[in-house]
């Protein structure tokens, strides 16, 4: 019984959130984003950014539909709090482009991407540099 007790006391704002519900729907019903379908969104944005090889430990753009799109989000850590994202993608570049330049774009399009397909504001998105790709394409 404590359990159930303790379980509602649990605040929002202190604890992270699983999914989005977006809150300006017409009435009819509540419609809940999944936080893998935001690390999908943001997994994808950042394969089309020039400069980019993989997500860590993932493919490319190129071969996801080989493989499935879910794999895009393997990489990418999403927490919701207070109904704003904070994401975190590790990434391989690849050899010649500029990281800080690159990182910039990849704020940029993950950033319009999410909030142009959800509306779920990214409150931050940080990018970690896993690898350098070498191999000439």
């Amino acid at each position: 019984m404590s359990k159930k007790e303790s379980a509602p006391k649990a605040s929002k704002a202190s604890k992270p959130e699983k999914g989005y519900a977006l809150e300006h729907v017409d009435g009819i019903g509540e419609i809940k984003i999944a936080d893998d379908v935001v690390a999908t969104i943001v997994g994808l944005a950042t394969t089309e950014v020039d400069g980019v090889y993989s997500i860590s430990g993932n493919v490319t753009n190129e071969l996801a539909g080989k493989l499935g799109i879910k794999n895009l989000s393997k990489g990418v850590k999403i927490e919701m709090l207070d109904g704003k994202a904070h994401a975190e993608i590790s990434i391989v570049m690849k050899y010649g482009y500029s990281i800080p330049k690159t990182c910039s774009k990849i704020q940029e399009k993950v950033k319009n991407s999410v909030e142009n397909m959800t509306g779920l504001k990214i409150d931050a998105l940080n990018i970690k540099i896993e690898g350098v790709n070498t191999e000439q394409v």
